[in-house]
């Protein structure tokens, strides 16, 4: 067997010999039999699927989880040994647990297509010759060495060694990121060539977009190149966002600290506590367990993982409201912490589609604006507008004369350059459809890599029309005129190295695909031969796939005031890649994938900060680029729509897919695809991204805090009334209630206007700061303080449960006036979320509720609060948040901000 990546040095014949396959006659069936057993059949293996079973079972793995479960078992087992009724405590703790397994199931059931999708591009059936038969088969039925026979329009099943090409192009764009059709050839190639240049290779998963070929199968299945990217992306492993990494650091240090604590007070109960030494043995164990559990209780953030879930949802509505759909919830917040885009040119940067830029003739340039095939631009002339002229009209007439493609709806059917052509003619105001009735087509002559061009006969009204297009050197070959002035003139060779350099120049300087174009009038009609003899030359037109008209805002935007670095990776040209990136603003050396290969790990690493455009780049370099992006610590986002952009897509912090233009495989490996394939969609989804992590930790500054005070105040009481302030079901119900409602509802507080006037460092930073730090154990001394006098108030004149209720009251107000606090922080106005004030109404009322509605205050052991203790809690209220204010003050003037 031949090596894939050396097929293209050898001639057809030697492939022929090395697979032991005779071209005439092809395979015969006994070969076939054995080469299906030898390499199986031509599809794509299956990726990893994800089990139901495990993903619910994962939902479980949290320390917190284990924690709280570990809880209300002890708790059930607590209240059945003391045959004390409905075990409400252990109930209610099941109850949120479950409740915070069923949203994140629901949310992160994404079943892995990826694979699934690749395999969507190989076509359902191919002919081959086998046994001197031409034979329709499934392509999941090929082998190497199978002769295999392709026309127009058919999706190319398996890798091929070209043997006979007619008039031959394919479209590679979805594998190499290549945005011209591709002219294939048969002749044998030297060098290490990148895919792109691969002119004698097909690959598995392009399309046939003109001509016919015969070639032999090579590679099928997963060693085809699209099957080499399969499994690439099944290999990448999915990587956890900063956020998750912060949330899981968070998460294990408190349930350590929780674990901790509950041990500790367990012990100190037992061994230290004189009122409970004088109890039994197994009433001090009760005590020792049910102290411990309310401190398991209180010290755990129940809500957090059920409102950042929550959060990170209700971020992702936004931003699907903003053409940005997000298919894992945890990808949220990641692009507000992605310091490097890797954008794909083709389709992403650019729209994917062939636009005529410039147009020379008669000794006068002029630009041609617009983008893709809309018909939509101006016409201008060393920048001043100007009017087409008969001669302009002319070239643009013989681009449409020499074409066939048909353009639809600003969609075009056929060769893209030929459709940009129509487009083109279109722009200045040519009737198209009319010219072309006018001259019907009678001949033609097609482009041959050998001739380098294309001429069609016309019937006009006085006579005969030949219109000719091809590569300038060619068309000025065959030239023996010009039209200068308005006269047609003798084309002198001055002349024509002046029109040949300027041709090279735009080539070569602006990165241009540049066609020449000629004519010749008859009264006869003539020859093949004189169709394309004695011409006059008409001029050139020069044409690329255009940036998008957007995107150099939306760049610099990204660069100069957010703080972000972007980079271009494509597989078009050096040249081709540089041009674009120059216009689009996009700074740094320009590397080819051959250059990257013969760079080491090392080396490569020390240059990648530098490098800003990667062309001529296989999937394996795109994969290689990200990881050492990554490597250096950057958060890296990959956009591309192609198949070739996959395993880079999958690979990234965030991968985000063109919805459009984008294949089913890149849709699949991303975290976020725009729906309507603008790059402006990716500053909107930063946006959100950051604002989400400001919410976040909002809400998590707001839950730690109340958790905070909640330990100290349950200690407190141990130590200081042998007695438990509030019990463990009346904390649930706060964490969970009274304090979860108003932490979802700070999930969708507004994202602020200056977001996007802060560098990505901030948005790496831990979620809990030491200011944060600073102010949640202030506030936390704060309210357990201000919590024990009340307690010591209330207990002598209205006893325990009359206490423990202004306890439970008061818990939640205070805890309310931190949130108010927070917001204030960040310069948030009340009412700026009305979701917010509903939820703290809300969770208000129900709290009133509770401690009113008999029934339900029996439940959780509190009775009616009278008018002198409501007052006390609202005076408690504002003397806790003019403290927090001067506590703010005093850690500003010591530099002790948010934004530090």
């Amino acid at each position: 067997m031949p090596k894939n990546n050396t097929i293209y040095t050898q001639t057809s014949e030697q492939v022929a010999k090395s697979l032991e396959v005779d071209v005439a006659s092809g395979l015969s069936v006994a070969q076939v039999s054995h080469r299906q057993k030898q390499f199986g059949l031509n599809e794509l293996p299956a990726g990893r699927k994800v089990s139901v079973l495990g993903l619910i079972l994962s939902q479980f793995k949290d320390l917190l989880i284990i924690i709280l479960l570990v809880a209300a078992t002890v708790s059930l087992g607590l209240d059945i040994y003391e045959g004390s009724g409905l075990p409400t405590e252990a109930l209610l703790i099941y109850a949120v647990v479950i409740a915070i397994a069923i949203v994140g199931f629901s949310n992160e059931y994404k079943a892995e297509k990826t694979v699934e999708a690749l395999k969507k591009l190989i076509s359902l059936s191919c002919r081959v010759r086998r046994d001197n038969e031409v034979l329709e088969i499934n392509t999941n039925q090929l082998v190497p060495g199978d002769i295999i026979l392709l026309e127009e329009g058919k999706k190319i099943p398996a890798d091929v060694r070209i043997i006979q090409a007619n008039q031959l192009q394919t479209n590679e764009a979805s594998l190499t990121g290549e945005s011209m059709p591709v002219r294939k050839t048969a002749e044998c190639l030297s060098g290490e060539l990148a895919l792109a240049d691969q002119k004698n290779m097909l690959f598995s998963g392009t399309l046939v977009t003109t001509g016919t070929a015969e070639g032999i199968v090579i590679a099928t299945g997963s060693s085809s190149e699209i099957g080499q990217i399969a499994s690439m992306v099944s290999e990448v492993d999915d990587e956890i966002t900063p956020m998750q990494h912060r949330l899981n650091s968070l998460g294990k240090k408190i349930s350590w600290v929780v674990l901790g604590i509950c041990v500790v007070v367990f012990a100190a109960i037992l061994t230290f506590d004189g009122e409970i030494q004088q109890a039994t043995m197994a009433d001090r164990l009760i005590f020792a367990f049910t102290a411990a559990i309310a401190l398991a209780v209180a010290a755990i953030p129940e809500g957090l993982a059920f409102v950042v879930k929550i959060s990170l949802a209700l971020g992702a509505r936004r931003m699907a409201a903003k053409n940005a759909l997000v298919k894992r919830l945890a990808a949220v917040e990641s692009l507000g912490s992605t310091d490097v885009i890797c954008c794909d040119k083709t389709g992403t940067l650019t729209k994917g589609e062939m636009t005529v830029r410039k147009l020379f003739v008669d000794d006068k340039m002029y630009e041609l604006s617009g983008s893709g095939y809309e018909i939509k631009g101006d016409l201008t002339s060393g920048g001043q507008p100007a009017k087409p002229d008969e001669l302009l009209q002319q070239l643009c007439k013989i681009g449409v004369l020499c074409n066939n493609a048909h353009l639809r709806n600003n969609e075009v059917l056929g060769d893209p350059t030929e459709g940009s052509l129509l487009v083109a003619a279109s722009k200045i105001g040519l009737d198209r459809e009319a010219f072309l009735r006018q001259n019907p087509k009678i001949d033609e002559v097609p482009f041959s890599s050998d001739r380098k061009m294309m001429s069609t006969l016309h019937q006009t009204a006085d006579g005969f029309l030949s219109a000719v297009k091809g590569g300038p050197s060619v068309i000025l070959s065959h030239c023996t005129h010009e039209v200068k002035n308005g006269k047609v003139v003798l084309l002198t060779d001055a002349r024509k190295k002046q029109f040949s350099a300027q041709a090279k120049a735009l080539a070569s300087d602006e990165a241009l695909r540049v066609l020449a174009f000629a004519y010749r009038e008859y009264d006869k009609r003539p020859s093949a031969e004189q169709m394309e003899d004695k011409l006059i030359f008409a001029g050139v037109q020069a044409l690329m796939d255009p940036p998008r008209i957007e995107v150099k805002g939306v760049i610099e935007k990204i660069q100069t005031d957010a703080g972000m670095r972007v980079v271009m990776i494509t597989g078009d040209s050096r040249e081709t890649a540089s041009a674009v990136a120059k216009e689009l603003g996009i700074i740094g050396e320009a590397i080819t994938g051959i250059e990257l290969d013969e760079l080491n790990q090392a080396e490569f690493e020390k240059r990648v900060e530098k490098i800003a455009v990667y062309a001529r780049v296989n999937p394996s370099h795109k994969l290689r680029i990200v990881k050492a992006l990554q490597h250096h610590g950057h958060q890296v986002a990959m956009t591309g729509d192609g198949v070739n952009d996959a395993p880079a897509i999958k690979a990234a912090d965030i991968g985000v897919a063109m919805g459009i233009t984008g294949t089913d495989a890149a849709k699949e490996a991303s975290d976020m695809i725009l729906l309507d394939d603008q790059f402006i969609t990716i500053i909107n989804a930063i946006e959100e991204g950051r604002g989400i992590f400001d919410n976040v930790r909002k809400f998590v500054n707001f839950l730690l805090s109340s958790n905070i005070a909640e330990v100290l105040t349950v200690l407190m009481g141990v130590l200081f009334y042998h007695n438990l302030l509030v019990t463990a079901a009346q904390l649930l119900f706060i964490n969970i209630a009274s304090d979860g409602l108003p932490a979802v509802a700070l999930g969708s507080d507004p994202v602020s206007k200056e977001v996007m006037k802060f560098k990505p460092r901030y948005y790496q930073q831990e979620i809990i700061n030491m200011r944060i730090w600073l102010e949640i154990f202030i506030f936390g001394i704060l309210l357990s303080s201000l919590l024990l006098l009340q307690y010591a108030v209330v207990l002598p004149a209205e006893g325990a449960t009359a206490a423990t209720s202004v306890i439970f009251m008061a818990m939640v107000i205070y805890e309310f006036v931190r949130l108010i606090d927070i917001r204030s922080d960040f310069h948030m106005k009340l009412f700026s979320n009305k979701l917010l004030v509903v939820s703290l109404a809300f969770s208000l009322a129900i709290q009133v509720v509770i401690v009113y509605v008999p029934v339900l205050a029996d439940v959780f052991g509190v009775v009616a609060i009278s008018a002198y203790n409501w007052a006390l809690i609202l005076i408690g209220a504002a003397l806790l948040f003019g403290v927090m204010k001067l506590v703010d003050s005093f850690l500003d003037r010591f530099g002790l901000g948010y934004k530090s």
